[in-house]
C-alpha cells in the first residue's frame, strides 16, 4: 500500500477560493498551515510538482492544485495560502478561509511548525472549530529534536481530538503514515472528539440563540460547524457572512429574524460590558489561551535557549547600525562572483553557439531558399540567439543560484525586516524589499512575485518600481561600460572588486529611485495608508544545495532564458532586415539613428545609443552588440574579442566619460524589456498600467541623463 505520485506538468492555479472538482471520484484535501511552516514542501513531495518552496514568508498566494495516489485512490491536493488566522485581514487570509469553509474538502491536512508549535496552534484551532475532518501534519520534527524539544504526539492528539502525525517533509520522513491517517479520515475510520474552545457564558448564550436559525439549513452543517459561523455572525465578519450568503443561502432561512437576533445579542452583550471590541477580543485572547495551555501540555523543551545563536545572528544582521551595511557588502559580493565566474563559461558559450553558425550557414546555401532568407536566419535570428544564450546564461546560472541559497538559509526575511521602514516611509509595503530582491536576476520574475502583496494598491506600487533595479539582461552592459572607462585603468587583481563596488553604487541608486516614485506613487496616482503586516523571521536553516541548484536551474534560469529567447528571436530578424535593406544607399538602421541623433545627444548619448535601447526592447542584452554593428556598419550583430577593442571603437565614434555615465544611468533608468512588460500585462490586466511602467523610468531616465549631460558639459567648459 505504498505512495505513488503523479506530475500533472504544472500546478494548476486558481484565483479564487474555490476550485470545482471535474472528476467526482477524486478526494480533496485541502494543505493549510501558516506561512514558512514547510506546506508547500508536503505539497510537492506527495504530488511530484515543482511549487516554489522557500524559507520566507509569503510564497504561495493561490491555490495550487497536484494530483497523487494511494490506496487505489485518486487524490486532489490544494496547496491554500499560508495565513495565521481565518478571521481575514488580507487577500490570502481570505483564499484560506474560503476554501477550508466553501472548497468542499474531504480533509484537511495542517501543516505546523514542530519548533513553533505554540504559534501554529492558535491556527489549528481555528480551523477545528470549522471542521473536525481535520489530521494534523506537525512537520520540521527534524528541527525540533535539533532544539531538544520534545513533542508528545499522543497528549496533543488528545487534546486537539484529531489524528496528530510527524513529519520531515523535506526528506519526505512520515508521509506514508501522514497519508494513512488521511485515508481512514476520508473513509470515515477515524474517532474524533469535538473540543470546543469556551467564549464564556455571555457570547456562548448568544452563540446557541443564533445558532438555532441555522440548525436547519443542511448546506451549512455539510460545510462546517453551524456554531462557528453563528460566532462569526456575532462578531460581524461581513465578508464571510456575504461568503456564506453566496453559497449556503443563508438569508434565505428566516433571513430578517436572524439578522433582528443577531442585532439583539450584540447590543445585550455591549450593554454588559460597555466594549464595542469585546466579542473579538475575547474570541482572540481564549483562542490563544487555550493555544498556550495545550502546548504547555503537549511540550518539553530541555533547552530553553534553543534560539539563541538565531537571536545573536539577528542582532547583527537586523540591527540598525549594522543590518543594512552588512546587506549592501553582501550585495557587492554576490555581484562580485557573478561577475568574475560568469566571463571564462560566457566565452566558451559563445564560441561553441557561434561556430555552429558556419554549418548552419551550409545547410540554408543548400536548401530551396533565396540567399537572402538565409542570411537573415543565420545572421539575424541565430546569431542575436546565440549572443542572448551567451550573455544571459553563465550570470544567471550564478546569480540565482546564490539568490535562492539566500532564500533557502532565511535571510530574505531579514532584508525586508531591513528595508520596511524605508518602504513604509515611501507610503510602499515592505515585502516589496522581497519583490525587489527577485528583480536582480530577472525584473519580470519581480514582476510575478509582487503576487506576495496583499494590497492592490502597494502591489501596484511594486510592479510599476520593480525595473529600477537592473536585471541580470543589463549587467553587460553596465559592466562593460565599468571596466572599459572606470575601472580598467586598475591593475587586474582590484579590477572585478572595483567593477563591483561601481555596479553596487549605480544599483543603490536604483534602489533610492524605488523609494522615491515609491512615495510619489503613493501621494499622487496610488493614494493610500501603508497597509500592516506580520513579518516572521523564520530560523535559520542549512540550505538544500542539491534542491537549490536545480530549482535555480530549472524553475528559474532556463524559464528566463525561454522567454527572453522568444521575445529575442522575432528581434533579430528585425534588427537584421533593417541593417541590409538600403534606402538612398543608407540602411534604414543609418537613417534610424540619424534621426534620434539630435535628441540623444541633449541627453549625453547619440543616435546609434539611443536606437540600440529601442531595438533592445525585446531583450537588453543585445543594446551592446546593436551599438557595435551600427558603429562598424555591418550587417549582423557581432562581438569584438576583446573590451579594448570595443573601447577604442567607442572613442572613435565620439564617445567620451559622459557618454559613458549617461550611458549607464539610461541602461539603469528606462522602459522594461519586453517579456517584463508582457508580464506586468497579465498581472494587472490592464494596459494602462502596463504603459504607465513603460513612462514613468523612460521619463525619469531622459530627465537625469539631460541633468547630468549638462553638468557635464558645463564642468569641462570651465
Amino acid at each position: 500500500m505504498g505512495l505513488t505520485n503523479q506530475s500533472t506538468g504544472k500546478a494548476v492555479v486558481s484565483e479564487t477560493a474555490l476550485i470545482k472538482n471535474q472528476n467526482p471520484n477524486d478526494i480533496i484535501i485541502a494543505i493549510a498551515g501558516n506561512p514558512n511552516v514547510g506546506k508547500s514542501t508536503v505539497f510537492n513531495s506527495l504530488t511530484g510538482l515543482r511549487q516554489h518552496t522557500g524559507n520566507w514568508p509569503g510564497k504561495t498566494v493561490a491555490n495550487a492544485q497536484g494530483k497523487f495516489f494511494y490506496n487505489n485512490k485518486t487524490f486532489r491536493l490544494v496547496d491554500i495560502p499560508g495565513t495565521y488566522s481565518l478571521m481575514a485581514n488580507s487577500v490570502e487570509e481570505e483564499i484560506a478561509r474560503d476554501f477550508i469553509c466553501f472548497g468542499e474538502a474531504d480533509a484537511i491536512i495542517t501543516v505546523v511548525d514542530a519548533s513553533c508549535l505554540q504559534r501554529s496552534l492558535n491556527l489549528t484551532l481555528q480551523i477545528l472549530e470549522v471542521t473536525r475532518n481535520v489530521v494534523v501534519c506537525v512537520n520540521l520534527i527534524d528541527e525540533a529534536r535539533k532544539k531538544k524539544i520534545h513533542i508528545d504526539l499522543d497528549e496533543l492528539s488528545l487534546q486537539l481530538g484529531v489524528p496528530t502525525v510527524a513529519t520531515n517533509a523535506r526528506k519526505g520522513q512520515g508521509l506514508e503514515s501522514l497519508m494513512n491517517e488521511v485515508d481512514k479520515m476520508c473513509r470515515g475510520n477515524t474517532k474524533t472528539f469535538n473540543i470546543k474552545t469556551d467564549y464564556g457564558d455571555l457570547i456562548e448564550s448568544s452563540v446557541d440563540k443564533i445558532q438555532k436559525y441555522i440548525n436547519n439549513n443542511d448546506k451549512v452543517s455539510n460545510l462546517m460547524d453551524p456554531r462557528w459561523l453563528s460566532l462569526r455572525m456575532l462578531d460581524e465578519d461581513d465578508k464571510l457572512i456575504r461568503k456564506a450568503n453566496e453559497y449556503l443561502n443563508i438569508n434565505d432561512v428566516n433571513s430578517h429574524r436572524l439578522e433582528t437576533v443577531i442585532s439583539e445579542e450584540r447590543e445585550r452583550i455591549f450593554q454588559n460590558v460597555a466594549d464595542k471590541n469585546y466579542i473579538s477580543d475575547k474570541i482572540v485572547s481564549e483562542i490563544i489561551h487555550k493555544s498556550d495551555r495545550i502546548y504547555k501540555q503537549c511540550v518539553k523543551l530541555q533547552n530553553k535557549q534553543y534560539n539563541k545563536t538565531d537571536r545573536l545572528i539577528d542582532k547583527i544582521l537586523t540591527s540598525k547600525i549594522t543590518g543594512v551595511p552588512i546587506m549592501i557588502l553582501m550585495l557587492m559580493g554576490i555581484f562580485w562572483l557573478t561577475i568574475t565566474g560568469a566571463n571564462y563559461p560566457s566565452e566558451l558559450i559563445a564560441a561553441g553557439l557561434f561556430s555552429f553558425q558556419d554549418k548552419l550557414t551550409q545547410f540554408f546555401a543548400c536548401a530551396p531558399l533565396s540567399n537572402w532568407i538565409g542570411n537573415m536566419l543565420v545572421m539575424g535570428v541565430y546569431r542575436t540567439l546565440a549572443w542572448v544564450v551567451s550573455v544571459m546564461l553563465p550570470p544567471m546560472a550564478i546569480f540565482f543560484p546564490l539568490f535562492t541559497l539566500l532564500e533557502d538559509v532565511g535571510y530574505l526575511p531579514r532584508i525586508a525586516f531591513n528595508l520596511d521602514n524605508f518602504f513604509k516611509k515611501a507610503g510602499a509595503h515592505g515585502k516589496q524589499a522581497l519583490t525587489m530582491c527577485m528583480g536582480f536576476g530577472c525584473n519580470a520574475c519581480g514582476v510575478i512575485g509582487c503576487r506576495i502583496i496583499q494590497s492592490p494598491r502597494e502591489r501596484l506600487i511594486a510592479i510599476l518600481t520593480n525595473n529600477f533595479v537592473p536585471c541580470n539582461g543589463r549587467f553587460p552592459t553596465l559592466i562593460a561600460i565599468i571596466t572599459m572607462f572606470f575601472a580598467g585603468y586598475i591593475s587586474s587583481p582590484f579590477r572585478s572588486f572595483i567593477s563591483s563596488l561601481i555596479l553596487t553604487l549605480v544599483i543603490l541608486l536604483g534602489v533610492a529611485l524605488t523609494f522615491l516614485v515609491s512615495s510619489f506613487l503613493s501621494k499622487t496616482f496610488l493614494k493610500g495608508i501603508p497597509s500592516s503586516f506580520i513579518l516572521e523571521l523564520p530560523p535559520y536553516r542549512a540550505p538544500q544545495v542539491g534542491k537549490v541548484l536545480i530549482r535555480s536551474v530549472l524553475d528559474r534560469t532556463v524559464f528566463v532564458l525561454a522567454r527572453a529567447a522568444a521575445v529575442a528571436a522575432p528581434a533579430g530578424m528585425v534588427i537584421w532586415i533593417m541593417a541590409n535593406v538600403y534606402i538612398n544607399n543608407t540602411s534604414i538602421l543609418t537613417h534610424c539613428s540619424a534621426f534620434l541623433d539630435p535628441f540623444a545627444r541633449l541627453i549625453g548619448l547619440d543616435g546609434v545609443i539611443l536606437l540600440a535601447f529601442i531595438l533592445g526592447f525585446p531583450a537588453n542584452e543585445i543594446v551592446i552588440p546593436i551599438i557595435i554593428m551600427s558603429y562598424m556598419n555591418t550587417g549582423s550583430i557581432l562581438e569584438l574579442e576583446s573590451l579594448t577593442e570595443l573601447h577604442s571603437l567607442l572613442v572613435a565614434n565620439g564617445w567620451t566619460p559622459i557618454t559613458a555615465i549617461c550611458t549607464m544611468l539610461f541602461s539603469l533608468i528606462h522602459f522594461p524589456c519586453g517579456t517584463t512588460c508582457w508580464t506586468i500585462r497579465k498581472e494587472t490586466g490592464s494596459f494602462k498600467w502596463t504603459a504607465l511602467s513603460i513612462l514613468i523610468p523612460t521619463v525619469i531616465g531622459i530627465f537625469i541623463c539631460f541633468i547630468v549631460c549638462q553638468i557635464g558639459k558645463l564642468i569641462l567648459s570651465i
